[in-house]
């Protein structure tokens, strides 16, 4: 990952210095912002390639930038919590971040979180799913639109999508979309595919209120119907 980019947004001195250390050595370039502040200026400077970042900031929540980013595009974002509460982590992978790491952690551990959102954004685009029906699909620009409204989803929420259209009228366990989502390395669990179904059925919901496109089969999975 020789010269991949990445902003780190911490205040804590002693943490903040063991990421630098630990993200220099494996040969990333990382830019470190005390204050939200400051990271928004950065991110108009250089567009990294991964963005860490702290929820409790002395100048506001990360989380607020979480939702700028992924209304922005589908830039990976790895949230860090010193609570490690559930309601944090639904919180901010429903917000659209991609990977959630409690405080206290390993510097390996977040390099190896790192290393893997940064393999998964250098995949080559999936192949194109042919439009059908009321979805129309740009696969390479990662962009879909429902009865010609266009869908705001973030990177995940793109990919769960496209596959459940891929195979529309099949159920699809959690284990299949998150391999096929979130590839065959991560460490997310059931409960990230059921948080990003939710946001990604209130989108489609809110572009066609007249019916409910994802149906939900208890112990099973989920299953795209047109």
């Amino acid at each position: 990952m020789t010269g991949a980019r990445v902003l780190l947004v911490e205040d804590d001195p002693a943490i903040a210095r063991s990421i630098v250390f630990a993200l220099e050595r494996d040969g990333i370039n990382l830019t470190h912002s005390l204050l939200l502040s400051d990271a928004r200026r950065q991110l108009l400077v250089r567009t990294p390639d991964v963005v860490i970042l702290d929820i409790g900031l002395p100048d506001g929540s990360g989380l607020d930038l979480c939702k700028e980013l992924r209304a922005a595009g589908s830039m990976p974002v790895l949230i860090l919590s010193a609570h490690g509460e559930e309601i944090d982590r639904v919180l901010g992978l429903e917000l659209g971040a991609d990977d959630y790491l409690s405080k206290p952690f390993s510097p390996r551990e977040l390099l190896a979180r790192v290393r893997s959102l940064l393999r998964r954004a250098r995949m080559p685009p999936a192949a194109p799913v042919p439009a059908n029906g009321p979805f129309e699909i740009d696969a390479a620009g990662q962009r879909m639109r429902l009865h010609g409204r266009p869908l705001n989803l973030t990177r995940r929420e793109f990919g769960l999508l496209a596959d459940l259209l891929h195979h529309r009228g099949r159920i699809r366990s959690r284990d299949e979309l998150l391999g096929a989502v979130w590839g065959a390395d991560s460490d997310s669990t059931d409960r990230t595919v059921d948080t990003h179904i939710k946001t990604l059925r209130a989108k489609l919901q809110e572009a066609a209120p007249e019916r409910d496109y994802i149906v939900t089969h208890r112990g099973m999975g989920y299953c795209l119907e047109i």
